[in-house]
């Protein structure tokens, strides 16, 4: 499966937000603590979304995070007021490439999948005949998040609201894959939406920020929240909502 977390408040780097916690994404890359069953080490390859203006920027390899030279310079770098990072554990028989790795983005919205859709491609198959051709075309990658995004992509493009779009589409993957993990997460700058299906999710509300992960960034911390199974988060930098679903 997939580690990711979201940060929305004032600006961080991304090396402050990604790298330099006690239980950063780095280290949940190959020492995570809560995989339930989804893999073992998250060495697929890693991507980080920032919001630059009103337009999501990111950086991507198809390689471990700890393996990447370049990045502890370039995250010290850059900051951002809202990030959205990855590290990747690739499903059996899907691509290890930079397009297959999170965050996936379009305007200011920045998304990534953690999980899997039991079944796939054939089961979201009645799904996929609902989006346009040069949407199925135009993909990241063969994979079910990049289907995902296509999903919540065109959700939003026709005007939903973000937490409407990840709950829809969840639902409707679960009506056919009824076993799929679907820890989906969404950061658009003016909020963090999430859902979680059978993996683990934490989130802390700090001064004027939040924070949703997958694992407890700094777990010796109070304020880190469990979400349960089930569940959407809605999140802005003030205050934020655990609605069952």
């Amino acid at each position: 499966m997939c580690r990711h977390l979201a940060y929305l408040g004032p600006p961080v780097t991304l090396a402050d937000c990604v790298l330099h916690q006690p239980h950063s994404l780095l280290h949940q890359s190959w020492a995570p603590a809560d995989m339930r069953g989804g893999g073992t080490i998250n060495a697929d390859g890693f991507g980080i979304g920032w919001l630059a203006g009103d337009v999501a920027r990111r950086y991507r390899r198809d390689v471990p995070m700890w393996s990447d030279a370049s990045l502890p310079d370039l995250a010290a770098s850059i900051s951002s007021g809202a990030i959205l990072a990855a590290v990747r554990s690739a499903t059996a028989g899907m691509p290890v490439t930079e397009p297959a790795c999170a965050p996936f983005v379009e305007g200011t919205a920045m998304f990534s999948h953690n999980g899997v859709v039991d079944g796939w491609p054939a089961s979201l198959a009645p799904l996929a005949r609902a989006l346009p051709p040069a949407v199925l075309m135009g993909l990241d990658a063969p994979t079910d998040s990049a289907f995902l995004w296509a999903l919540v992509r065109e959700h939003l493009r026709a005007g939903s609201s973000a937490a409407s779009a990840l709950s829809d589409v969840a639902a409707a993957v679960l009506a056919r894959a009824p076993r799929s993990r679907l820890n989906l997460l969404l950061n658009d700058g003016r909020q963090i939406v999430a859902t979680t299906v059978s993996h683990s999710l934490w989130v802390k509300q700090g001064e004027g920020s939040v924070t949703v992960s997958s694992e407890a960034l700094d777990p010796g911390e109070p304020g880190w929240q469990p979400v349960p199974d089930r569940a959407l988060v809605e999140a802005t930098a003030s205050q934020y909502e655990i609605h069952h679903v």
